[in-house]
């Protein structure tokens, strides 16, 4: 296996479909990794050579909104949302569809799936910071 960037790629796959398991990254960015890189996409990552594996990361490496950078971007987002007290920030306290969604009769996974007190109890620790 491969690691890249905290990552281990499996072998049997093929990169362009292995670079997908990157958190961020999907069939398009991929698909525009591997055009930067020249690297055939259908190769499996095991037949990758060390040359194109460093070449490889450092593109990875221009882009600085993958994995936990992602993750916490997105979660200063709503803690940010939350804070402002906006209506985006309630719905995300409450655990309710952030988007407009319907609740009357759809959500119900969204609504029923997470304890109100437990959550809303855990979102205030996290925010009092």
């Amino acid at each position: 296996m491969i690691r890249i960037l905290g990552i281990d790629l499996p072998k049997d796959r093929k990169i362009l479909y292995a670079l997908t398991l990157i958190y961020g990254i999907g069939i398009s960015r991929a698909k525009e990794i591997i055009k930067k890189t020249k690297i055939n996409p259908f190769l499996k990552v095991d037949e990758l050579e060390i040359e194109q594996i460093n070449i490889l990361r450092d593109v990875l490496l221009e882009y600085n909104l993958l994995e936990n950078n992602l993750k916490r971007f997105i979660s200063l987002n709503i803690r940010n949302l939350i804070e402002i007290n906006c209506y985006r920030g309630k719905r995300h306290i409450r655990g309710l569809p952030v988007r407009g969604q319907r609740t009357k009769t759809n959500a119900s996974k969204k609504k029923n799936n997470k304890d109100f007190k437990k959550v809303n109890e855990k979102k205030r620790k996290l925010f009092k910071k």
